[in-house]
């Protein structure tokens, strides 16, 4: 890359996707591109590690040095391809039936891509209003990377007032999102001939309560009228999930452990924390219950994402500036998690908007239509006439 080379974003995109940035795996080789991208057109940029150190977010601010700044935000990280029958190299882009194909170029390097174009466009024709880049790590293990980038960003940025979080929405604008927050089970039981039963504790039996638990919830939900920001979801209320399970030795002996994940999607108006807490109270009851037969048994928790819903906003500086420069008035909900949730917890005016559909999110041969990115070419174009 020359020093003054300028990319379009589907050169980009191309760069992009061609670093493997699974979320189990490293995303600094990205990160570095990305930063020595846009210093050469004079740009600096701020990096926020994981504790660990094998990744980081990237975050950039152009235009005057003041607060109020349109936020352009996406993550970098993917999904695995292992176990997926892919057409084509899924990192690389591959053009065909007016499709770019590729691991990310929907979920949402494409977004991240047209970003980085935007940013390097408004330091070339100046700004009268500032614009912020914001590129996060592990979303997709539970937007774990989001917060403690946003805090870091405001200790070397001005601080931004309105977010795009640049989801796959097809270009519509999305005011509210559930939120979200699951929990890893461990149960341990203590073996003993089936026949023996009331000598041992069965994890699996155990664990079939807490998972009733869950039922109740979904059934109690299901029966009660949803609340003015529920009612717009589908479904409108807070729902409760368990995808796998597995544990015990034999059918014959007691179980000595058992294993799932709980998932909640949480509508706004509730808290997550709430449902978090219940669930923990549920399972300190059945770990005192399961100790009081074996001191041995018991419930382990380990608490592996939450996720702030996305509120909608009356009068939201972010919805009126999307709508502004789609000239769509409609605005939409979803139930699945953001970060869009996270800036507005922060003090940010925040929305979802961004190019591709969620339908084709971590799938093989994932796309983007070339008309999507197309229309988030122009979306940036827009916003970059208005801040200028």
């Amino acid at each position: 890359m020359n020093a003054a080379e300028t990319l379009s974003p589907r050169q980009i995109l191309d760069r992009l996707v061609k670093f493997p940035t699974v979320s189990h795996d490293t995303n600094l080789p990205l990160v570095d591109w990305v930063e020595g991208y846009l210093a050469s057109h004079g740009i600096r940029s701020y990096r926020q590690y994981h504790p660990e150190g094998q990744k980081a977010a990237i975050f950039a601010h152009v235009g005057p040095w003041e607060e109020g700044a349109v936020v352009l935000s996406g993550h970098t990280d993917v999904v695995p391809v292992e176990g997926q029958v892919w057409s084509s190299d899924p990192w690389t882009v591959t053009e065909r039936d007016g499709r770019l194909y590729g691991r990310g170029t929907c979920d949402m390097k494409g977004f991240d891509a047209l970003s980085i174009w935007a940013l390097v466009e408004g330091q070339k024709r100046g700004l009268k209003r500032p614009l912020q880049l914001a590129l996060s790590y592990d979303e997709e293990i539970g937007c774990t990377g989001a917060p403690p980038m946003i805090a870091e960003m405001q200790k070397h940025l001005p601080k931004g007032s309105a977010a795009v979080i640049g989801e796959p929405s097809r270009m519509k604008l999305i005011e509210g999102h559930k939120g979200g927050t699951g929990f890893f089970v461990n149960m341990k039981g203590y073996e003993v001939h089936s026949s023996l039963l009331p000598y041992g504790v069965s994890a699996i039996l155990e664990g079939a309560r807490l998972i009733a638990w869950v039922n109740d919830r979904n059934a109690e939900q299901l029966a009660a009228t949803p609340g003015p920001l529920a009612a717009a979801f589908d479904p409108p209320y807070t729902t409760f999930h368990v995808g796998m399970i597995s544990g015990g030795t034999a059918h014959n002996i007691t179980a000595a452990d058992c294993r799932f994940a709980v998932e909640m999607r949480v509508v706004p108006g509730e808290s997550v924390d709430h449902w978090a807490d219940a669930f923990q109270t549920e399972a300190a009851r059945l770990d005192a219950a399961m100790k009081a037969v074996r001191p041995e048994a018991g419930v382990h928790l380990h608490r592996f994402f939450g996720v702030p819903a996305l509120q909608p906003e009356t009068g939201g500086e972010a919805a009126a500036l999307v709508r502004r420069l789609t000239g769509d008035n409609a605005s939409g909900v979803v139930s699945y998690g953001t970060e869009a949730g996270q800036f507005q917890e922060a003090g940010y005016s925040a929305v979802v908007c961004g190019p591709g559909d969620i339908a084709q999110a971590h799938q093989a041969d994932e796309f983007i239509e070339l008309s999507e990115f197309a229309a988030g070419q122009s979306f940036m174009e827009r916003l970059l006439a208005e801040l200028a």
